[in-house]
């Protein structure tokens, strides 16, 4: 394929990334890699691969959010189970600057694949190894999966209805939030490799903690003033008002008054003008105070407008308002077709796909999307054989032993 042997584009380029994660947050890390340029191998077992290529909403058995999650990537099948697999992903490993691992540390260790090993082998090489729990700690290699850690981060506390149970977000949000994470602490540890002169080292991420630092007003809130948390909807202790409201029309619409001169252009704009001048009301500590009532005064304005009526008054005053958006909503607001959010790409499987673009925008050096996921093992004959320069008789015998 031409965008096998054409040069790489983006900052990145040059920079060759093995991953062996599955699922969402070790695999998001080398998306995002990917659309900046780097080459990404993404290694598979053989039959089955990465359970991504089935979870979730499907067209014809393929899993559409592996579409997405798998582009620009190369895909080769390897049991690692086996020494065959494992010499060869170690040599992988010789030509590569970044390899992405998410198994438990026990199978990584029975592999040869466990950090110490890898670091003793390819000094060069930074390990990034995403977890449900991390290193250390009798947790370490328990099995851990984002819904877990969207409990024990606290976020489910916190997350739904005063008077409803603990709610757990319905999309993957931990392992977004740690893939992330872990794609700028990549970046530091190649900038300590390449700048100060140092070697590869192991990036340790679960998929708990760096949710929970999104949630640190809580722990801190316990620390220092023996307060929990407790659930309160789409209410937020800082803000008033700051909820979702309905509209005559049926539709939903979310308003924020952060800060003081926001709530007055609020007050203002849905003909309390009295509000705006009250310092009960404009005060941040005393409008909170107040912020069931200041709640009821902006949803009964709302629900005698229709979104579009809500929202031409509130774009006039300034307020900082936004429409409840579902997916054609999305798709099709004006603002973000203007950025190019989501692009349509040509795909051999599904015809064309609509994605979202890479989401970081680099003036120089754009990311792009050159193709989406691919069959298992599509790149086994470029990457073991171009680029490893196995023969055609070696690579024959790895299938027939199952080992690609």
């Amino acid at each position: 394929m031409a965008e096998d042997t054409a040069p790489r584009q983006g900052p990145l380029r040059g920079l060759r990334v093995v991953e062996t994660a599955t699922l969402a947050a070790g695999p998001t890390v080398a998306t995002t890699l990917g659309e900046f340029g780097a080459e990404v191998i993404k290694v598979e077992q053989p039959g089955s691969g990465d359970p991504m290529r089935t979870w979730g909403d499907r067209r014809d058995g393929i899993g559409l959010v592996w579409k997405s999650i798998s582009r620009n990537k190369r895909f080769v099948s390897l049991d690692l189970r086996v020494p065959d697999g494992q010499a060869l992903l170690h040599r992988l490993l010789d030509i590569s600057d970044v390899f992405v691992a998410g198994n438990r540390p026990s199978a990584l260790e029975r592999w040869g694949l466990d950090y110490e090993s890898v670091h003793a082998a390819h000094p060069h090489v930074v390990m990034v190894h995403v977890t449900g729990y991390g290193r250390g700690g009798p947790k370490s290699d328990h099995p851990g999966y984002g819904t877990l850690a969207e409990a024990m981060s606290g976020f489910a506390h916190q997350t739904g209805q005063p008077d409803g149970p603990p709610t757990l977000p319905p999309f993957m949000l931990a392992d977004g939030v740690a893939g992330i994470a872990a794609t700028y602490a990549v970046m530091m540890a190649l900038y300590h490799r390449d700048v100060h002169g140092g070697q590869g080292q192991l990036v340790d991420v679960n998929l708990i903690e760096p949710l929970t630092r999104l949630l640190e007003s809580a722990t801190l809130a316990y620390d220092q003033l023996g307060l929990v948390k407790r659930r309160a909807g789409n209410m937020l202790a800082a803000s008033a008002p700051r909820n979702t409201y309905r509209t005559a029309d049926g539709c939903w619409l979310a308003v924020s008054g952060a800060s003081p001169s926001i709530a007055a252009r609020v007050f203002r704009a849905v003909g309390r003008a009295d509000m705006a001048q009250n310092p009960e009301y404009v005060d941040p500590v005393r409008r909170q105070e107040r912020a069931a009532e200041v709640d009821a005064v902006v949803a009964e304005w709302i629900g005698r407008h229709t979104l579009s009526e809500a929202m031409r008054v509130f774009d006039a005053a300034e307020v900082a308002a936004a429409p409840v958006y579902d997916a054609p909503s999305l798709l099709a607001d004006e603002h973000l077709r203007a950025r190019g959010t989501f692009t349509r790409i040509p795909d051999p499987d599904l015809g064309h796909v609509t994605v979202q673009a890479p989401v970081v925008r680099l003036s120089e050096t754009p990311g792009r999307v050159a193709h989406l996921g691919r069959g298992l093992g599509h790149d086994n004959d470029a990457v073991y054989g171009r680029l490893l320069g196995l023969d055609a008789e070696k690579l024959d015998e790895l299938r027939t032993k199952g080992t690609i």
